[in-house]
C-alpha cells in the first residue's frame, strides 16, 4: 500500500490540555498563590486581598511562558517581588555585564520576552527544587478538591465546542499534556462528561512530548492514520517539527484561543 493510500486511512489526534481543552489559568493562579502561601509564607505578611488581585490579574497576561505547572508560583513570587521592592532577597543575575536583582526593573512585557533565561536565575538563587515544586503545586490541588471540588471545578472552563467535540469524535484522541493526568482526567470526567482510558492520557511524568507523538506513531494499530498534534505553545510545536521523525506524518496546529501569546501566533503566521 503507498503512503499516500496509508495517509486516508484516518486520523488520530493528540491534544494538549491546558490551552487547547481546558481555559485552567484562573485555577492554576489561584492554586499557585495558595501554594506560594505555603513556601514562602512571610512573603505575604505585607499583601492585602487587593494585591493578591493584582497578581492573579497579571498572571493571566504571563501564563503563556508556563510550560509546566509548578512555574506558576515562581511568577505570583516574582510579580511580588516586582510590586514590592521590600520583600526582595538578594537574588542576582548578570544583564550586559552588570549585576543587579532579578525583580528590580523587570516588568511584564520583560517576562514575556526572557523567561527562559530568567526561570534558572530564580530557581538558583531562591535555592528551588523543581520536584519539590511540582509535589507541592499538587498537593495544594488536592487539598482544594477535597475540600469544596465544586469551586475547584468552576475554577476552569472548557472552550466553546470542546466538550461536544470530544464527545462525538470519530477519531482516536490522546491527551499529551504536561498537567498531571488526575487533574486533567477529573476535569474531562466533570465538565465535558467523559472518560477518556487513563492509558490515553499522558501526563507529566510520562517523558518529553516529541517522545509521546513518537510512540503513538509507532504503534501497529495507529499504522496509516494522520497524527494531528495540537498545542498552545509554539515552542513546543516547533520542537516537533525540528524532529525528523515526526515530520513525515504528522500535522501540527497552534489554536488561536487558549495561551498563546500574540508575538507566537504571529510568528506562526508568517
Amino acid at each position: 500500500m503507498g503512503e499516500e493510500e496509508e495517509q486516508e486511512m484516518g486520523d488520530l489526534y493528540a491534544l494538549d490540555f491546558d490551552g487547547v481543552i481546558c481555559d485552567s489559568c484562573g485555577e492554576s493562579s489561584l492554586s499557585a498563590v495558595k501554594a506560594a502561601k505555603v513556601r514562602w509564607p512571610g512573603l505575604f505578611d505585607a499583601v492585602d486581598s487587593s494585591l493578591e488581585n493584582w497578581v492573579v490579574d497579571q498572571m493571566y497576561i504571563v501564563r503563556p511562558v508556563v510550560e509546566t505547572g509548578y512555574e506558576n508560583l515562581l511568577l505570583v513570587r516574582l510579580l511580588l517581588e516586582m510590586r514590592i521592592p521590600s520583600i526582595r532577597n538578594l537574588e542576582l543575575m548578570t544583564v550586559g555585564g552588570f549585576i543587579r536583582k532579578v525583580a528590580e526593573g523587570l516588568t511584564v512585557e520583560g517576562i514575556l520576552e526572557s523567561w527562559s533565561k530568567l526561570k534558572p536565575v530564580i530557581m538558583e538563587e531562591w535555592d528551588e527544587n523543581r520536584e519539590a515544586l511540582i509535589d507541592l503545586f499538587g498537593k495544594v490541588r488536592d487539598e482544594w478538591m477535597d475540600k469544596d471540588l465544586d469551586t475547584w471545578i468552576g475554577a476552569n472552563r472548557f472552550y466553546p465546542g470542546v466538550s461536544e467535540a470530544l464527545k462525538f469524535a470519530s477519531s482516536t484522541i490522546y491527551i499529551v499534556t504536561t498537567k498531571q493526568s488526575r487533574f486533567a482526567d477529573a476535569l474531562l470526567q466533570k465538565i465535558a462528561g467523559i472518560q477518556i482510558p487513563p492509558e490515553r492520557i499522558y501526563g507529566l511524568g510520562t517523558g518529553p512530548k516529541v517522545e509521546v507523538l513518537k510512540q503513538l506513531q509507532k504503534r501497529p494499530e495507529h499504522r496509516g492514520l494522520t497524527l494531528h498534534f495540537v498545542e498552545d505553545r509554539l515552542a513546543t510545536l516547533k520542537n516537533g517539527i525540528g524532529d525528523t521523525i515526526l515530520r513525515k506524518r504528522e500535522r501540527k496546529q497552534l489554536p488561536f484561543q487558549g495561551f498563546a501569546s500574540f508575538s507566537s501566533l504571529t510568528s506562526a503566521r508568517s
